[in-house]
């Protein structure tokens, strides 16, 4: 018997395999399909069309929606699966992660059992497709967020709709009571269809339009927080609820021919998405309307009466089996692939994914036979068939997922506790020379000295060792100025720059208040104090947001005309853009980022009496945070040489700045001692990832570099 005489539609599940295959291919680096990431909005349309076409169908055939029912059963279907995932892959985490890094994961999972994982992310500023940063394993729980916080809403929206038809129905009933007697007609709010397709088309209209204008406008604005977003994605489920609405008159007359047409377009439309979007194209927005109407076009084709002859490519038993393991393939394989390579502490290569691939096929052919058909149609889905029996799962799940991430916290925190009572390194002699302190600490490094026991900030704490804006965060689009220090002071010192100028807040904060300086923090992340164009990280578009930021600051300087203005910037972390070209080699991006900094000079000159850069620090190619929480840490594993490309581009920018008469200050000798960099410098943890310094270090320094700046005595 084929799928399709049981009333299920085999080309439905293999266009899931389709779907899921391309993502799996695209997170394996399968270069042919750098867009094939896609393959989430292909799910979030058969979603949103399969659970409505349930919807409208329990509508039609008894007037209303059973809440109760509809959440059982997708708590029998998503829950199982996910938790056993979430809570192997925390398990999995804490036995080959560094202990910092698992308690990352716990958090992460924490986050996924609540369904809201892509809050979580987008808090974050998670660049999902981020080149090098340490993906969370648990990242692609953010789809199954979005699609969880739909099955929520969207039936009670539905709900919401009957009671309104039924509402417009009896107003008419009455209305039409009151002319009976002429007319010779009665109505009845009877009268109001099962489902008020009329209704319902209007609502969803307007809302899929509504969230794929937002989708646009906000995919242009901040990319990263929007790819995560329910309000960027809603319209995409909401395609495949219109077609679940409309579909039925839609295919009445169509023919076996016209529907394989559709088909094929619509399939070529999925693949030509695959092939032209990219990593770096501004994504949703509308550049996700091409697969999105690709799978309408699919699914609106396989509805004819007559099954097109085409939909053999979907509708074969080796597709509608990787389709029913759709869901657990998409589960296990990004904490599959990330675990290894983080594990290893490199990129797989080619032998190594396809071993990893086969394993996440094996994984997932276990837990599709013994977890998810189960607990869907098994004995145990028999013993959950009452529908509050079923939710006790969402409680269940919640509670597994809790005991285990409390017992993974505590786990990686022990481990995190430097064992006996090792003190911080001293300088020979009584004085707080850093310099001197920095030698001590490299060459107790080389010596293998024990780690400190008592590090500042706590190795737990290492992530969050991030420098307050207070109100003025402008990455959040903010424009106003907030005065720090002193603000009753007749001096005052503007810094200027990007997430590198911010984390040296803390050195300027304590200068402030130690010599009497009003302060304004001119800050944003990923925006080069240079006037260069920049590209956003793994986006290939200028960074415009940050173009208007820069002149912006610009307009600040001038009014606040400040006594010092000090620059301290990282080089472009995406390259330059001339004009309309892109350029990433180290030789275009220092011509480019040299004229940029002299007019910066230039034009902070005309308003500042001094100007000061500050170089840029030494770039860690490796996390110490990741290093120092390892099994095998040591203080000489975690020293690190600066890397290369940015020490160079560092070089490019005090050129400019002693070229344009600014002065220049250089904090490498406070973090680096004969070309090389303690992670622990005394007992302090100097940077909290590869490149910011921690707000404690540089809190630490206020007095060097007050006495370098002249802005405090000796």
């Amino acid at each position: 018997m084929s799928t399709r005489t049981r009333g299920l539609r085999g080309d439905i599940q293999g266009l899931r395999a389709v779907a899921v295959l391309t993502v799996v291919a695209a997170h394996a680096g399968v270069p042919f399909l750098p867009g094939g990431f896609v393959g989430v909005d292909v799910f979030f349309v058969i979603s949103g069309f399969l659970i409505s076409t349930l919807l409208f169908g329990e509508a039609a055939r008894r007037g209303r929606v059973s809440l109760t029912t509809f959440w059982s059963r997708r708590a029998r279907r998503i829950l199982p699966a996910a938790t056993l995932v979430t809570v192997a892959t925390v398990v999995a985490s804490l036995l080959l992660l560094s202990a910092i890094d698992a308690r990352q994961v716990v958090v992460d999972a924490a986050w996924a059992a609540a369904f809201a994982a892509n809050v979580n992310f987008a808090r974050q500023d998670v660049d999902y497709f981020a080149v090098g940063s340490a993906e969370s394993p648990m990242q692609h729980y953010w789809s199954l967020a979005v699609e969880e916080q739909f099955y929520v809403l969207w039936p009670v929206l539905v709900l919401a709709c009957l009671a309104l038809a039924r509402a417009l129905a009896r107003r008419r009933a009455a209305t039409a009571t009151s002319t009976a007697s002429t007319t010779g007609t009665t109505g009845t709010a009877d009268d109001v269809p099962a489902l008020p397709r009329r209704t319902l088309g209007a609502v969803l209209g307007v809302l899929t339009l509504t969230s794929f204008t937002w989708s646009v406008v906000h995919t242009l604005g901040t990319p990263e927080a929007a790819y995560f977003s329910t309000l960027t994605r809603a319209w995409e489920l909401g395609v495949g609820a219109l077609l679940a609405l409309l579909a039925p008159s839609a295919v009445h007359r169509l023919t076996r021919r016209g529907a394989g047409a559709m088909v094929l377009v619509g399939l070529g439309a999925v693949a030509l998405a695959m092939v032209v979007i990219t990593p770096q194209t501004p994504f949703p927005g509308y550049a996700a309307a091409l697969p999105v109407l690709g799978t309408a076009l699919v699914l609106l084709g396989g509805a004819a009466a007559r099954p097109p002859r085409v939909g053999v490519l979907l509708d074969n038993p080796l597709m509608r089996t990787l389709g029913d393991w759709s869901f657990s393939i998409y589960l296990w394989h990004w904490p599959v692939l990330i675990l290894a390579e983080r594990s290893l502490g490199r990129s797989l290569t080619v032998l190594e994914t396809v071993f990893a691939v086969l394993a996440v096929l094996v994984l997932s052919g276990l837990s599709y036979r013994l977890v998810e058909e189960p607990f869907r149609a098994g004995r145990t889905a028999r013993a959950l068939r009452r529908p509050r029996w079923a939710l006790v799962l969402y409680p269940a799940s919640l509670g597994l997922v809790a005991a285990t991430c409390v017992t993974a916290w505590q786990v990686s925190g022990g481990q995190l506790q430097e064992q006996g009572d090792n003190p911080p390194i001293a300088v020979a002699g009584d004085h707080d020379d850093t310099v001197a302190l920095v030698r001590a600490s490299v060459d107790a490094a080389r010596q293998d000295v024990e780690i400190p026991s008592d590090l500042t900030p706590d190795l737990v704490e290492l992530r969050e060792s991030v420098a307050d804006v207070g109100a003025c965060d402008y990455s959040e689009g903010v424009r106003q100025l907030c005065p720090r220090g002193d603000t009753e002071a007749p001096r005052t010192l503007v810094l200027i720059g990007d997430s590198h100028a911010r984390a040296w807040i803390p050195a300027f904060d304590e200068i402030a208040a130690t010599a009497g300086w009003r302060t304004f923090y001119l800050v944003k992340s990923q925006c080069t104090a240079a006037h260069v164009t920049v590209a956003p990280l793994d986006e290939d578009r200028p960074f415009t947001a940050c173009d208007d930021f820069q002149e912006w600051v610009q307009e600040q300087v001038a009014e606040l005309q400040p006594d010092v203005a000090v620059v301290a910037s990282s080089p472009p972390v995406n390259g330059v853009f001339d004009g309309e070209e892109h350029y990433e080699g180290i030789e275009e991006v220092a011509t480019l980022l040299d004229e940029g900094y002299r007019d910066l000079f230039a034009d902070l000159q005309a308003d500042a009496d001094r100007v000061v850069l500050l170089r840029d620090v030494p770039k860690n190619p490796d996390d110490p945070g990741t290093c120092l929480s390892e099994s095998d840490r040591s203080l000489s594993r975690c020293m690190f040489e600066p890397q290369e490309r940015s020490r160079y581009l560092g070089d490019v920018a005090v050129a400019a700045a002693r070229g344009s008469g600014a002065e220049v200050v250089d904090p490498t000798p406070w973090l680096c001692y004969e070309g090389v960099c303690p992670v622990v410098i005394g007992g302090t943890l100097s940077y909290r990832d590869t490149d910011h310094i921690t707000a404690e270090y540089a809190a630490s320094l206020a007095g060097p570099l007050g006495r370098a700046m002249g802005l405090i005595g000796d």
